[in-house]
């Protein structure tokens, strides 16, 4: 688009080479004084985001990137597929590999020697609102190296879209090789860029990045697994949309509609991104059509293709280019794809889109979303309490160990204590069960005080025989709660997201007849929570995998995973290792704890070989 009236410099896409403390203790009725000291208990993530920098660093990025010539995921040379030269649709200067994503030519400082270069934008869509794709996220980068020469700067824009208050999906090649903590914003609630010297937001919301993941098979060169996810240092307001599930093929028909969002080049003949939110339907290609265009260069069930063939000019062709990596593509109200990389200029006689197919990537993205973590860095942490001093400990994910244990202070109170985020800003809460009483607490992070509340969430859960806090298992995006009764009946609690829940409903009975019920994430790959169980009788093990659906119908059928007769202690906080896959804990009576890295199979192979963590974990009786 030509900005407007007033000059926009260039913001081109990358262009892949082959294919183209907590403070005082908390007053009144927030903390019981005989246990859990408010005043030993640190402030969530502290140590892992540090102090978020002021608005006017945030606009000063902004500024940085709406004024750079820059692209991001910039690729090394490789040889251009038979239909010609692919990109990635992101625009900036960058220092690292990646296709465009949807097309474009660049002519920053690239190290693509083979002289195409990319500008991702919407060619031949319409102008549409935030009210219509309120999820949609703005992502700037600007690094000026700290050096008085702008030879070196590194700036581009990207899209992304909000799939919960504080995370943003959005392409590897926008994130792999960039510092967005020290460099990054992230821009929600408005159609329109930023204006102003980056001062003006035009109604949006600047946030401060604190944590990065992409996909840690991300290939820069043939930009395969080409997706990641921004974690916000606070919620935003924003309406979160989520992804597609791993099980769906229907989305992914030849000719289904898909609608695509981003702020990209509008015409082949200028690299000027759009000021204001583009709109455009494509229709979904089949895997054939998209291999017989691309050859080698698409990789099937990693990538998808949408679009009409191009017409070799602006006129007739409506595509993804430079400035809409990284965005949306959605059909039935869900992301099915991710912009990710395209033909020079996007408008190639014959060419299509090309985005990351999302059903293959939820399990992989699931544990980033969904994370258990209290220290900030992607992998779960995990809660012990010593039986005799009654002091709850967190001990931080080293990925294949636990780095030295931190004092939460006195939790004498309790006899349940899980991670959950509940109302979903990103801070891990405490799900707390009384001993007195059974009642359950919900204790969570107020970053505008300092201070943790304590919110009573159900009373007299006392002869509950299992409490469990598995992540969304309705498949609504927001986090459960689930409890088992005296009576051996499942009931699921659906959150709302803000730390209450609707009315319960029955799963099924008979779960007496297990001695353990553990369950933080998705075991099997699918993006959807599962519980694992073990039999009072033979010690057997089983997985039940999550449906995402309420009811009679939450779990499927139980597969018998594994025996495990040596363990009187069981945990699962999820991805342990980092590797995107939930894990497993045991520990046997003599104290030595096992962790079990899962696989993400739903077999007998759902773990690999125990690593040992520990002997000395005979002293603790709360896990969580």
């Amino acid at each position: 688009m030509s900005g407007r009236g007033r000059h926009r410099r260039r913001i081109r896409i990358a262009v892949p080479v082959a294919a183209a403390a907590l403070a005082a203790a908390v007053g009144g009725a927030l903390l019981m004084s005989s246990a859990n000291a408010a005043s030993t208990q640190p402030a969530p993530l502290a140590r892992a985001t540090g102090t978020s920098p002021s608005l006017a660093t945030l606009e000063k990025r902004i500024a940085g990137a709406i004024a750079s010539d820059g692209t991001a995921g910039q690729p090394t040379a490789k040889s251009s597929p038979s239909t010609g030269t692919s990109t990635s649709a992101s625009t900036g200067t960058g220092t690292g590999t990646g296709k465009t994503a949807t097309t474009g030519t660049s002519t920053g400082a690239s190290a693509n020697t083979s002289g195409a270069s990319v500008d991702p934008k919407i060619i031949g869509g319409t102008t549409t609102t935030i009210t219509t794709a309120p999820w949609m996220a703005q992502l700037l980068y600007s690094d000026d190296k700290g050096t008085s020469s702008t030879s070196d700067d590194v700036g581009f824009f990207c899209a992304g879209s909000v799939v919960s208050p504080t995370k943003i999906l959005t392409a590897a090649h926008c994130v792999k090789g960039y510092d967005w903590k020290a460099h990054g914003a992230v821009v929600t609630g408005t159609s329109q860029l930023p204006s102003g010297g980056g001062t003006d937001l035009h109604g949006g919301t600047a946030s401060f990045v604190s944590r990065q993941w992409n996909h840690p098979s991300y290939n820069a060169s043939t930009i395969n697994n080409d997706i990641a996810v921004l974690t916000l240092d606070g919620p935003v307001k924003a309406k979160p949309i989520r992804m597609t599930t791993s099980g769906d093929t229907a989305s992914y028909a030849s000719g289904t509609k898909a609608t695509l969002y981003g702020w990209g080049r509008t015409s082949s003949a200028t690299q000027d991104i759009s000021e204001t939110l583009k709109t455009a339907t494509l229709p979904i290609k089949s895997d054939a059509t998209c291999g017989g265009y691309y050859k080698t260069e698409f990789i099937k069930g990693h990538m998808v293709c949408a679009g009409n063939p191009a017409t070799g000019s602006d006129t007739g062709t409506t595509s993804a280019c430079n400035g809409d990596s990284g965005g949306p593509l959605i059909v039935g109200g869900r992301i099915v794809g991710v912009v990710s990389w395209g033909v020079v200029d996007c408008v190639q006689k014959g060419a299509y889109s090309v985005f990351t197919k999302v059903s293959t990537y939820v399990g992989a993205t699931y544990p980033r979303i969904d994370d258990t973590n209290l220290s900030g860095d992607h992998k779960a942490d995990l809660f012990v309490r010593n039986s005799a001093t009654k002091t709850l400990y967190e001990k931080d994910s080293k990925g294949t160990s636990f780095g030295a244990r931190q004092s939460w202070g006195g939790w004498s109170a309790s006899n349940v204590v899980l991670q959950a985020d509940l109302d979903r800003d990103g801070y891990q809460d405490v799900v707390e069960r009384r001993t007195s009483n059974g009642d359950i607490h919900w204790w969570h992070y107020l970053p505008s005080t300092g201070k943790w509340a304590d919110t009573k969430l159900f009373s007299d859960w006392k002869t509950r025989t299992r409490v469990v806090a598995p992540g969304d298992v309705t498949g609504d995006a927001l986090p459960d709660l689930l409890s088992v009764d005296s009576g051996g009946v499942l009931w699921i609690y659906p959150g709302k997201g803000n730390g209450t829940f609707s009315a319960r409903v029955k799963v099924s009975s008979g779960w007496n007849q297990y001695n353990s019920l553990r369950a933080h994430g998705d075991f099997t790959g699918d993006g959807k929570a599962d519980l694992i169980a073990r039999s009072k009788t033979g010690s057997y093990v089983y997985l039940f995998k999550g449906t995402g659906k309420a009811g009679s119908g939450a779990f499927s059928s139980r597969i018998k995973v594994r025996t495990w007769a040596g363990y009187n202690a069981f945990d699962a906080v999820g991805d342990v290792t980092g590797d995107g896959k939930a894990d497993f804990l045991a520990r046997t009576p003599a104290g030595t704890l096992y962790l079990y890295p899962g696989t993400g199979k739903a077999t007998s192979e759902i773990f690999a070989t125990a690593i040992k963590i520990g002997t000395d974990f005979k002293q603790y009786d709360i896990f969580g």
